[in-house]
């Protein structure tokens, strides 16, 4: 499947959830890739985050997309294996399971992958009872017995605060090379133990904790908790294709991706936020910086469409692509569960949304139903207008989107049908709202979905990725909750298997919402 947006952000972390937000808010399309390997993955909580002090890292993101998907942002769970331009200019992602995405803009928040040292233990216990900041974990071991393990020159760089929380710090040289003498002799003279030993390894206590530090010749420091600084690398591979190479840090202990103050790279139309631009941030400022740069690409973009004179739409163009090649992209055939429930009402003014390629408005127009046929697609309405005209029916063709303003008129319908459509969420669901009141008095409100369960079901992001986010879009339970009994009269909601009809592999069962507006 190869599908289009504005701006296609690679990782669903705090920088990167943040931006889609932003993103998602100036009504681009948005799709973010996380194959759901974060930084802060073994750690229980965070911390230093105001407003979600001690939250898992897990509820914040599952929060943060719930809040980007309520603006019709997706977030897909798969794995971005590669960059490249194309010749328009736009950039082309390669993704498990052979999916293509292409973006206006790429958002790198990719984040780092920490390189532990080699030690026995230390791995194990990473962000448990092995920790590396001051600001994530030193609270919780305040006054415990600390060891801290030194192997590169940066590792004493958070000495200082560990110092102040504790008065049973020990220090423990496994590797000197490089470290300030004056800075050992200081601490020494403020009363922290110095050791100047290799570390055999770190060793295990209950629950995934650690209980001490074995050295090289054979003595046990007791531990509460182990102090271990990791280098760090970009993870910036998949953007090899667009030339785009890691920068050294300048503490030596690892390699970032530079950004200008907008937070855009070397290769003009790609940005990026979060720990592979820096280090030091922790949640908090990862995700402020997210949302500072998903405003410099909302800048670029509007800045873009505006000396072309367009007022582009991500979610139009996804869906012109899908109809934009020389074959039909359906069957041509009426929707079973169309066919079967409404053979038997009289014809009268029926309101097809998302109509596609437009084989129900045609069946409906055939079987003397006054047709309006809506679709955001051009390209899709341009075969509906060929069929049609082919046919020598008349239908009433609107290009536009559900959460347009009056996307369907004022006026009101027998029968108002959504086959396998879907729109996209906004908080005021205006799509919603405005779908239901196309219904008029005593007609007939349908709606025929894909049972989505399958998709509920976890993927393996190594050799696959889900092109499709539901839970960005308005679905059947949510259209079923918003009916008013004092108002609509449900005759039908269930789950059936699919009748013969539309062509499809995947999905084998329908959902199926049939309810009347009642007249008084």
């Amino acid at each position: 499947m190869e599908r289009h947006c504005d701006v296609a952000v690679i990782g669903g972390s705090a920088a990167g959830l943040a931006a889609a937000l932003q993103l998602s808010r100036q009504r681009r399309g948005v799709v973010v890739v996380d194959d759901g390997t974060p930084r802060n993955a073994p750690a229980a909580h965070m911390h230093g985050y105001l407003g979600r002090e001690g939250a898992a890292p897990g509820e914040l993101r599952e929060i943060g997309r719930a809040e980007v998907r309520a603006y019709g942002g997706e977030v897909l769970s798969g794995r971005v294996v590669g960059v490249r331009r194309r010749d328009d200019g736009r950039f082309r992602l390669d993704l498990t399971g052979g999916h293509v995405l292409v973006a206006r803009r790429v958002l790198a928040a990719t984040g780092l992958s920490d390189e532990l040292p080699a030690i026995d233990g230390v791995a194990r216990g990473w962000g448990r009872g092995v920790i590396h900041c001051p600001f994530c974990h030193g609270f919780e071991v305040r006054a415990q017995r600390l060891v801290q393990i030194v192997t590169h020159p940066l590792g004493l760089h958070p000495t200082p605060l560990f110092r102040h929380l504790t008065d049973r710090l020990t220090v423990v040289l496994h590797d000197p090379t490089g470290l300030d003498e004056e800075v050992v002799e200081a601490l020494a003279a403020s009363g922290v133990i110095v050791e100047r030993s290799e570390v055999a390894r770190v060793l295990p206590g209950p629950d995934g904790e650690v209980s001490g530090v074995e050295l090289g010749d054979g003595r046990v420091l007791e531990a509460d908790a182990v102090v271990v600084g990791s280098r760090f690398r970009a993870r910036a591979d998949v953007l090899a294709g667009v030339g785009l190479t890691t920068t050294p840090h300048p503490t030596g202990a690892g390699d970032v991706l530079a950004v200008d103050p907008r937070g855009e790279t070397a290769v003009p139309g790609i940005y990026a936020a979060g720990n592979v631009t820096d280090p030091s941030l922790q949640v908090l400022p990862s995700a402020a910086q997210g949302s500072q740069v998903g405003a410099m690409i909302a800048f670029s973009l509007a800045e873009e469409d505006l000396r072309a004179a367009v007022r582009h739409s991500g979610e139009e163009a996804d869906w012109d692509q899908r109809y934009g090649g020389p074959d039909r992209t359906w069957s041509g055939k009426p929707n079973g569960t169309l066919v079967h429930e409404v053979t038997a009402l009289p014809p009268g003014r029926a309101l097809d949304v998302g109509t596609g390629e437009g084989a129900d408005a045609l069946w409906l127009a055939e079987r003397g139903w006054k047709v309006t046929a809506t679709d955001i697609s051009g390209n899709a309405l341009a075969r509906v207008r060929t069929e049609a005209e082919r046919a020598g029916l008349a239908l009433d063709l609107v290009r536009g989107d559900a959460n347009d303003p009056e996307p369907f008129g004022t006026a009101t319908f027998d029968l108002v049908s959504l086959q396998y459509g879907s729109f996209k969420r906004t908080p005021d669901q205006r799509g919603l709202r405005s779908l239901l009141a196309a219904v008029a008095p005593g007609g007939t409100l349908l709606i025929v979905h894909h049972d989505l369960t399958p998709l509920r079901d976890p993927v393996d992001v190594a050799t696959e990725t889900r092109m499709y986010d539901p839970e960005a879009f308005v679905g059947i339970a949510e259209i079923a909750a918003a009916l008013d009994p004092d108002t609509w009269h449900v005759e039908t909601h269930e789950t059936r298997p699919r009748p013969a009809g539309a062509a499809s592999t995947h999905h084998v069962n329908d959902v199926v919402l049939r309810a009347t507006r009642r007249t008084a």
